[in-house]
């Protein structure tokens, strides 16, 4: 059961429903990948597609995550990789100012304690290391979603990078006009749904007994806006998300902090 309600919350590249999400992930693992070096720590690895980006651009990769995801084999071969499975935080086992960088995208909002995590990242941190973190913008979600603890507005999320760090720069991804178009298309299909919630249950039910419908109704709702939209979903690309300095309207933050 578990195996399936964390594909269903986390995005695939092989299914071709969820290429618009899936293509807004990898931006920021395209972007990250010009500026790692050294040793670099992801949690959060998930099946690993961001090591196909990262770990070549590294000397040691250390990727974690909570479930044993299945990391291709031929990825965990290369010696300057490993992986190990935990739940954080903390981050165990890893010494202080021991990391270059950290790489966290679209987990801190899973996170229950997130500023014990964001404080376990800067211990770890080398002086002068960086951390490079991705969240949802609340203020662009469609919906409650029941897998997160939170969701962050533009000064909630300074607020909590600030409780560890003092110099950052919060930036955020945003999409071209073939992007923005599928957001639309999405919103008013949303909302198509929300209408029949006569009794709010989206706000009111816990989430753990919201996760079930919410992952149900969020496939079915992917699977038609591919079917009535097939070629606008297939052409969405990582190249049609772009990196500026954040604001009210970006998809998700770009969150760079240094120690």
């Amino acid at each position: 059961m578990s195996s399936v309600i964390q594909t269903a919350e986390r995005s695939s590249h092989k299914d071709p429903s969820e290429n618009v999400i899936f293509q807004r992930h990898l931006i920021a693992y395209k972007e990250a990948s010009k500026l790692i070096s050294g040793s670099v720590l992801e949690i959060g690895s998930g099946e690993g597609y961001g090591l196909k980006e990262l770990s070549k651009k590294s000397d040691k990769y250390l990727a974690v995550d909570k479930y044993n995801t299945e990391i291709p084999e031929s990825i965990l071969s290369e010696s300057n990789v490993q992986f190990k499975q935990m739940n954080v935080p903390p981050l165990s086992g890893i010494p202080d100012n021991s990391v270059d960088y950290v790489v966290t995208f679209q987990v801190i909002e899973h996170i229950v304690d997130d500023k014990a995590f964001i404080s376990e990242i800067y211990r770890v941190l080398k002086k002068g290391g960086r951390l490079i973190l991705t969240t949802p913008n609340k203020l662009m979600s469609l919906s409650r979603n029941p897998w997160h603890i939170r969701e962050y507005s533009p000064q909630e999320m300074i607020e909590i990078v600030k409780t560890s760090f003092n110099h950052f720069d919060i930036l955020g991804i945003f999409g071209n006009d073939k992007v923005t178009k599928y957001y639309e298309k999405n919103k008013r299909s949303v909302q198509k749904y929300q209408r029949l919630d006569f009794l709010n249950l989206e706000k009111n039910l816990p989430r753990w007994i919201l996760r079930i419908p919410y992952d149900i109704l969020n496939r079915l709702n992917r699977y038609k806006l591919q079917d009535n939209n097939e070629d606008l979903v297939a052409k969405i690309k990582y190249s049609d998300y772009y990196i500026e300095p954040h604001n009210d309207m970006c998809l998700d933050f770009f969150c760079i902090a240094t120690k």
